[in-house]
């Protein structure tokens, strides 16, 4: 994990140290794992950490026998012991000389926590219900911070899953409440110090209450479900302000993020020069050198920035405690210096700033590129074009697109999880199979192309085949064909990335709708069902699980309009469905001059023809069909 803080700390204290290199080479057989390539070892051996230790997270630190099986866990450990933790250097000392004194007992230990790995799994099941929607409400309730938003204290993760599981439901039960902690933290998360205010972007996480002290590296997958979020609210509420943050990070990717050949990176550092967030604070000074006198004061003034600052001596820019009015809904002039601030003005002091700070030592850039990850961006891209009516954000998500079919994908049709410097490496995991097939769907419902159904369609039968558990049901997170560890995991958790179990079983329900295929729908509600006790348990830890059971539950609705594509009407049926909020729908375009593609994918559609020669709409909800209307106009603000 190359821009993890922590990482870098222990890196220059332990495995660059001579003397540590010393004792584990002697001893030991090291082995370095990035966990964005290998997340299927991550995933088993942050399970051990978590059992042994109570807690987790990263550098991640195993010791194991060369069975590869675990019998000591912890995550940072400084060279020698201090604030209360075990130094490495004593670690190992001790390790080598119980290795050589009572071999026996480690062995024991590691046979009996593999065990305890072998043994996790469901073999019970329960009805999920609208009971279970309710509970994961009140523990979003019970655990929202009405001050900042976000859900539970410091540090604060944005985990958008969250908040488009409350839009969902808000939606479906006509609830207020859902809709003021989305939009209360969203807002939040804008105003604080975890947007990057000059070059844009979110930062991993905040590691206090108010949003204002990111952990500052940057992550692809968070700036994807965190655009998709503020998209979903913009759909819901009409406040522009979440149109922009949208634009604003995308503006980020494109300029920072992208390669020339149009694959996305991973992530950007916390540190440079050795300093963690040193690339994006500033004092008082430095912001007049560049803004001059006036401007710049003024800057301050409406970024909370001060002499003292609010991060060791410097500051986070921030509008937390606006102590002037937001430019960007009434301009501000100043009574002293008769200085007035727009929308256009404020962006141009912004950018100059961002071209000043451009000249700074830039933090490392992951740039591996990973197949899910770049999935997740497709997703955020092909629903902003849809929502927003941006042609270019299509653009950048095909042409992504074809960057995967060309690095990341075999010739015999096999997903390949990363690529880098020429390289494309390791099996293609769940999760790349579950999120490609999401950018998929929302690339086809961006711009009807039948050919992104289709390859939904023939990666979903895909991931089936070379991931799903006949005997148990549910998906493994690696294939079949894949390296053979100590034990196969199934991944259902929700954490900063939602799991592929998740994300797939929507992905089949969507897909069931459309092609009308039972297979689909079968796997779609045996994955709720596999894991279905410990979703029970604890919602809250599985809202992307709780979109498809939405779905499941929902009167959902088939909306299919027909018509020679570019006909009058066509493109204005497409851009009006596009921006309603539906996400208990699918959207369905017949195109009349190619009947037989799409026929092939959903067969009934060749009963829905357009009537009297002028573009038509079809509504079918609750496995009943309204009558079809070519004053769709009137349907379709009937459907919002």
């Amino acid at each position: 994990m190359s821009t993890c803080h922590w990482c870098h700390v222990m890196e220059r204290e332990s495995f660059e140290d001579e003397e540590v290199a010393r004792l584990l080479n002697d001893h030991f057989v090291a082995i370095k794992v990035d966990r964005e390539e290998r997340p299927d070892i991550d995933h088993i051996y942050m399970t051990v950490c978590q059992a042994m230790t109570g807690q987790g997270g990263w550098p991640l630190t195993i010791i194991m026998t060369p069975e590869q099986k675990p019998f000591l866990a912890g995550t940072y450990f400084p060279k020698r012991a201090r604030w209360g933790r075990k130094g490495m250097i004593e670690i190992l000392e001790e390790i080598r000389d119980r290795w050589q004194d009572s071999r026996d007992k480690i062995m024991n230990t590691g046979i009996s926590i593999t065990e305890y790995l072998q043994s996790l799994g469901n073999k019970e099941e329960k009805e999920l219900g609208w009971d279970t929607l309710e509970e994961a409400f009140k523990q979003h309730l019970s655990s929202f911070d009405p001050h900042y938003g976000g859900f539970g204290d410091a540090p604060k993760f944005p985990t958008p899953h969250h908040l488009t599981f409350l839009l969902r439901y808000g939606k479906e039960r006509k609830n207020k409440k859902a809709l003021e902690m989305v939009t209360r933290t969203l807002d939040a998360m804008a105003n604080g110090g975890i947007y990057d205010h000059i070059g844009f972007g979110f930062a991993r996480y905040s590691v206090d209450e108010m949003w204002l002290v990111p952990h500052f590296e940057k992550m692809l997958y968070d700036n994807a479900l965190l655009a998709y979020a503020y998209l979903e609210a913009y759909q819901v509420t009409g406040v522009e302000r979440y149109a922009s943050i949208v634009s604003e990070i995308f503006t980020y990717v494109e300029r920072t993020m992208t390669s020339p050949e149009g694959g996305f990176y991973s992530a950007e550092d916390a540190d440079s020069e050795g300093i963690e967030g040193k690339f994006y604070v500033w004092t008082p000074e430095e912001i007049l050198e560049v803004l001059g006198e006036v401007e710049g004061e003024w800057f301050c003034k409406y970024y909370n920035v001060t002499p003292q600052g609010n991060f060791e001596g410097m500051n986070i820019i921030n509008r937390i405690h606006p102590n002037i009015t937001d430019v960007r809904y009434r301009p501000y002039v100043d009574e002293k210096t008769g200085i007035e601030i727009d929308p256009v003005k404020l962006a141009e002091l912004r950018n100059k700033l961002y071209l000043a700070r451009e000249k700074r030592v830039h933090p490392h850039k992951d740039d591996k590129i990973l197949t899910g990850w770049n999935g997740l961006m497709i997703v955020a891209l092909a629903k902003a074009a849809k929502v927003l009516q941006e042609p270019k954000y299509a653009h950048m998500a095909e042409r992504n697109l074809d960057f995967l079919h060309k690095h990341l994908l075999r010739e015999d049709g096999r997903l390949l999880a990363r690529y880098r410097d020429g390289e494309a490496a390791f099996l293609g995991y769940l999760d790349d199979y579950a999120y490609l097939t999401w950018g998929l769907l929302e690339l086809y419902e961006a711009t009807f192309k039948p050919e992104y159904l289709e390859e939904a369609i023939r990666f979903s039968e895909e991931m089936i085949r070379l991931f799903w558990d006949e005997e148990r049901g549910g998906l493994f997170f690696t294939g079949h064909d894949a390296e053979r560890l100590i034990i196969r995991s199934k991944e259902i958790y929700d954490g900063a990335t939602p799991s592929g179990n998740s994300v797939a079983a929507l992905n089949l329900l969507r897909l069931a709708k459309i092609t009308a295929r039972n297979d689909f729908l079968d796997k779609g509600e045996a994955i709720l069902r596999h894991f279905s006790v410990q979703v029970a348990q604890y919602p809250f830890a599985y809202t992307q699980l709780l979109h498809a059971l939405l779905f499941m539950l929902q009167e959902t609705k088939e909306i299919l309009f027909t018509g020679p594509r570019g006909a009058d009407g066509i493109p204005e049926i497409g851009r009006m469905l596009q921006q309603v909020y539906l996400p208990e729908a699918v959207l369905i375009y017949h195109d009349e001059n190619e009947s037989t593609r799409m026929e092939q994918i959903a067969p009934y559609i060749g009963h829905q023809k357009s009537m009297d020669g002028k573009p038509t709409l079809y509504i079918c909800q609750n496995y009943a069909c309204r009558k079809p209307t070519t004053d769709y106009q009137e349907a379709i603000k009937s459907l919002e």
